[in-house]
């Protein structure tokens, strides 16, 4: 909202390069276009490839039926007794979220995702089997990202977190902070899901 316009009437971007960055990613999760050309959100790609693999998505399907009856992040973490890594990263998400800042969330959403992820998932890829039938839908959901994210999203990311600190000295060092902190935090969910695959 801060960097576009959805105001009733609607009045121009003061950015229209970021506009366009920001919408693109709203289009992209809300409505990308899976393996079979069918308009889907990248939730729902995500919970079709976990279906392919047979793994169980009770509780992803929980916790978003608690959301959409009204209750709170936090209260839906709750209830669902989430692990402490998988609580403590979704805390911090929504957390930066609500303060409200255009420059921390974006500094969440590039250092802790748009930068990171592209790299992230070439790797699971470049271990995994190319040819098996059962992993169709999670390989094309990490293709898509890595063609999305690491395409011009990455600089556009960039460009938006220098847009929005310009010259204050204080928002850079906030937005350094958020960055640490968000990749922390993302260090221990993932140090955590890999703990739990080897246990299987």
């Amino acid at each position: 909202m801060h960097l576009t316009t959805v105001s009733i009437p609607w009045v121009p971007s003061q950015d229209p390069v970021l506009a366009r960055f920001v919408n693109e990613i709203v289009h992209g999760e809300e409505s990308d276009i899976n393996e079979l050309g069918q308009p889907k959100s990248h939730y729902e790609m995500y919970l079709d490839a976990m279906d392919q693999l047979g793994a169980d998505t009770t509780k992803i399907k929980e916790f978003i039926q608690h959301i959409k009856d009204g209750e709170t992040v936090d209260s839906a973490i709750v209830k669902m007794k989430l692990t402490p890594e998988v609580a403590g990263f979704m805390g911090h998400t929504f957390e930066v979220i609500a303060t409200g800042q255009p420059h921390l969330i974006a500094a969440s959403f590039t250092f802790g995702r748009e930068d990171l992820i592209p790299d992230m998932f070439i790797e699971i890829l470049k271990g995994s089997d190319q040819d098996n039938s059962k992993y169709t839908k999670l390989r094309y959901y990490l293709e898509r990202h890595i063609e999305v994210d690491g395409g011009e999203h990455g600089p556009l990311a960039l460009q938006m977190i220098s847009s929005l600190c310009g010259d204050d000295e204080s928002r850079w060092t906030e937005v350094l902070s958020v960055a640490k902190r968000s990749l922390e935090q993302r260090l221990k969910l993932w140090d955590h899901i890999a703990e739990r695959i080897s246990r299987a």
